[in-house]
């Protein structure tokens, strides 16, 4: 046992072994905190100000009143069908239909609501199939479902067309290239960062790019959506304070002075203060000397309201101090060039901010064909790098929120920001991505946001919990992640964490990856562990961002790591309950992490060493309260330590020559059993919530042994199973096979796909694959496929892209149904499709 002494890192083995395992439903994130304004602490002298954090500055959520009476103002699950088209499980894709309705209240209702007059755009229960960025930029709204269960509640399925999937890889195929992505005068990167099922945002096309955008292909108009808010076309240029010679306002300030003035700032506009980076600033973050290019950007800015306006001094008052210096220029504080260019400082304002979203209540998933979501299990690199979008995008976005949703295996960051102020994210779950490796994937992650709150989630499979970029004075309190807390760089400062529950395994590090492994900003996985605190060293961050910023605060956190092996104990981490960790902190200014004096490169391999005394982690502070944000947190729950008991009477139910299907009977838990691992060996090869799995992909003729354990939401995990021997059958003689699978069910349908693959040593061109299904059940909608039917006898035929399967290839076909009966006496080319 490896103890340190108060006030440092504390790290003790514990005795029982509390395996954090993904897929499991919530269980200690706090969903019932009371974050309204009386519950609030007073700031804390020597701390920052947290109380304004959350939706309007700290006000509670929207309930029914607030929402406007008037019927032409609420969309109901009848309307949508009625009006638009929207109707849950036809298997018809439903987006043109849903972004009318949000188009309707935009136009409208937003133009005459407000925060207490608010459009309610309500979804149906059952699936909803959507193909295509949902651009939410209707201010006053929310879209709310009938539920988060993806059986009984709204269930929106995404699976992004041609014209959403995004065109244009690096070279290795590995991530999505942006530069590549251009039309006109406009890149991808401004969509940064990228698409997703839905984005809060303006779609305002700033006067400069109209021809571009009226032009540009489908796969391109959104590149120029929203040009009305950036900085390059709307930014304002600063000029000197006066009694300064090249700042245009200092820390602490609120007067800002601008080099013109301009009618798009104006009293009650948002406008965000945009800082050069200076090689002066970068040399305070100890990155230099670096061998990475230094970018000329705007690492230090922050959103603020703008209070008055001095058009005869050129002046701006915002609503709160600055909390860095703003040099008039890149090179005005005494710096040289960045590459030889003098970059400006702006105030750019928001044109067309987007504000009063809420989404809430219901499900989403986003479907990879020919992937599946287990290979995706603890694995850190990019499975299916076109399809990398995100769940919902809040850019150029404030006073909104997202509740009461959950999110299963979404292309890249179930939630994301960009220019985003005085959020909510609360009382969410988000399990899984398709892709959490290179170029910065599958986070839980808030950039550019400022003044929000985190409340409650449970975050499983995704790679980290992050902030970046200039992120600051944000609350993440009560939520239970099986990742980092991650202060990525970008001069992120001033956040708190604090009753949170990170327990994180040894099989989630970044060497763990098997396809485009690597990390944002270029590299190859390392080889350290990742801890439930990561903290971003000037020399290694600044090649995408640099360095973490000051006074990020830890108090009052569950933080776990699991070293070693997969088996190991776990041991705590900064988790002395009344230490204020006070992480890029003097006691009274920034400092880097340091060893001796010496500035860290890297956290990497560094993550245990000891901060305290004057060496970038100030933990001279206690404090005796629950919270340093909450006055009553409630009384926690009582840790959990019992594992389930192991599943029984393991069983084979069929086999193919590729597949074998397992069923068992429930384990038992003193709270409750919320998952199962099957194992193949060492390794786990799926997850499940029910009691049985098909595994795909086997080779013929070949034993297996399987186990499966059982977890509670805890991440307690039983004792192996008895394990059971499953032998696959012989390859089929023609060399083609076809394996079938359900990939979304709901109330009376599923969709069902068939994947042909060629186990022969020639191409095979053509294919006719026939089945049966029971009286009550019957398909429609096919895709990739042509379909006849003659009465439940169903023959489906290959569409051009997909006829031809290449050796040891495999295409894919599918169709939707009303009923849920499974196909039976299925043929391929006449044999059977095992």
């Amino acid at each position: 046992m490896l103890t340190r002494r108060t006030g440092m890192l504390r790290l003790v083995l514990l005795t029982f072994s509390s395996v954090a395992v993904l897929g499991s439903t919530p269980g200690w994130a706090q969903t019932v905190l009371d974050l309204s304004p009386a519950n609030r602490r007073a700031p804390i002298t020597g701390l920052p100000d947290w109380s304004k954090a959350g939706y309007r500055g700290g006000q509670e959520l929207p309930g029914e009143s607030d929402i406007n009476p008037d019927a032409a103002c609420r969309v109901t699950p009848a309307e949508l069908a009625t009006n638009h088209g929207v109707i849950p499980n036809d298997g018809v894709d439903d987006t043109a239909g849903l972004q009318a309705a949000i188009d309707y209240l935009r136009t409208t209702c937003s133009p005459g609501a407000s925060f207490t007059k608010l459009s309610l755009l309500s979804l149906p229960a059952g699936q909803l199939d959507v193909s295509r960025q949902l651009a939410v930029d209707a201010n006053y709204v929310i879209i709310r479902g009938a539920g988060s269960s993806p059986v009984t509640g709204t269930k929106l399925v995404f699976r992004p067309d041609v014209n959403t999937r995004y065109d244009t890889l690096t070279s290795d195929g590995g991530d999505w290239d942006e530069d590549a992505m251009t039309y006109g005068e406009g890149k991808g990167g401004w969509l940064w960062p990228g698409r997703g099922l839905f984005r809060v945002q303006s779609r305002q096309v700033h006067t400069a790019y109209d021809d571009d955008h009226e032009t540009a292909p489908a796969n391109r108009a959104d590149i120029f959506e929203g040009t009305a808010n950036v900085h390059w076309k709307v930014g304002v240029k600063l000029r000197a304070k006066p009694g300064e010679t090249g700042f245009a306002a200092r820390t602490g300030d609120t007067v800002v002075y601008l080099a013109a003035n301009s009618s798009a700032l104006a009293v009650g506009r948002l406008v965000n203060i945009r800082a050069a980076n200076s090689r002066a600033f970068y040399a305070e973050q100890q990155a230099l000397p670096t061998e990475h290019a230094l970018s000329n950007l705007h690492m230090r800015q922050q959103l603020f309201r703008i209070v008055a306006v001095d058009s005869g001094n050129k002046t701006l008052t915002l609503d709160k101090p600055l909390e860095y210096d703003v040099p008039v220029t890149s090179t005005s504080d005494g710096s040289s060039a960045i590459d030889g260019t003098v970059y400006d400082s702006k105030a750019a304002p928001l044109v067309d901010p987007i504000v009063g979203v809420g989404i809430e209540n219901l499900y989403f998933t986003q479907e990879v064909p020919g992937v599946s979501a287990s290979a995706a299990l603890h694995n850190y690199g990019n499975l299916a790098p076109a399809y990398e979008m995100h769940g919902i995008v809040f850019k150029w976005a404030a006073d909104s929120w997202v509740r009461g949703i959950r999110a299963e295996m979404t292309g890249s960051h179930p939630i994301v920001t960009e220019e985003a102020k005085n959020l909510q994210i609360v009382d969410n779950v988000f399990d899984g991505a398709w892709n959490k490796g290179k170029g910065g994937n599958g986070y839980f992650r808030g950039s550019r946001v400022w003044d929000s709150l985190y409340a409650g989630n449970t975050s499983r499979n995704l790679r980290h919990f992050t902030f970046q970029w200039s992120a600051s004075n944000n609350v993440v309190i009560g939520n239970d992640f099986d990742s980092d807390l991650n202060l990525h760089g970008g001069w992120e400062r001033r956040n708190l964490f604090e009753r949170n529950v990170s327990a994180v395994p040894y099989a989630h590090r970044s060497g763990n990856c098997n396809a485009h492994c690597g990390e944002e900003g270029g590299g190859g996985p390392d080889d350290s562990n990742w801890y439930p605190i990561w903290w971003g060293a000037g020399k290694k961050a600044v090649k995408w961002s640099g360095a973490t910023g000051p006074q990020n605060v830890f108090f009052n956190n569950v933080l776990r790591k699991q070293v070693g092996t997969d088996t190991a104990p776990y041991a705590d981490f900064y988790s002395e309950p009344s230490r204020v960790y006070q992480f890029g902190w003097s006691g009274s200014a920034y400092k880097h992490l340091d060893i001796s004096g010496t500035p860290i490169s890297d956290w990497a391999h560094a993550e245990t060493l000891d901060y305290s005394g004057g060496h970038g982690v100030d933990t001279t502070r206690t404090d005796t309260a629950p919270s340093l944000f909450l006055i009553s947190v409630g009384a926690p729950p009582p840790p959990d330590t019992t594992p389930p008991s192991a599943p029984s009477n393991l069983r084979v139910t069929a086999v193919t020559s590729t597949s074998v299907t397992l069923a068992w009977d429930a384990a038992t838990d003193n709270r409750g059993v919320t998952g199962y691992s099957v194992w193949l060996g060492g390794n786990v090869t799926a997850t499940t919530t029910g009691l049985g799995v098909t595994l795909l992909g086997l080779s013929p003729a070949t034993a297996y042994s399987f186990t499966v354990t059982a977890r509670d939401a805890a991440g307690n995990v039983s004792v192996p199973s008895a394990a059971v021997i499953a032998t696959t059958a012989p390859a089929a003689a023609s060399g083609l096979v076809a394996h079938f699978a359900m990939s979304s069910v709901w109330a009376n349908g599923y969709t069902g796909r068939y994947t042909v693959e060629n186990l022969g040593t020639t191409n095979v061109s053509g294919w006719q694959l026939e089945f049966d299904l029971p009286a009550g059940t019957t398909a429609q909608n096919p895709f990739s496929s042509t379909m006849t039917r003659n009465g439940n006898h169903y023959t489906f035929l290959p569409v051009s892209h997909n006829t031809v399967i290449k050796a040891g290839a495999s295409k894919e076909f599918g169709f939707t149904t009303t009923g849920l009966g499974q196909p039976f006496n299925c043929t391929l080319n006449g044999n059977p499709c095992e």
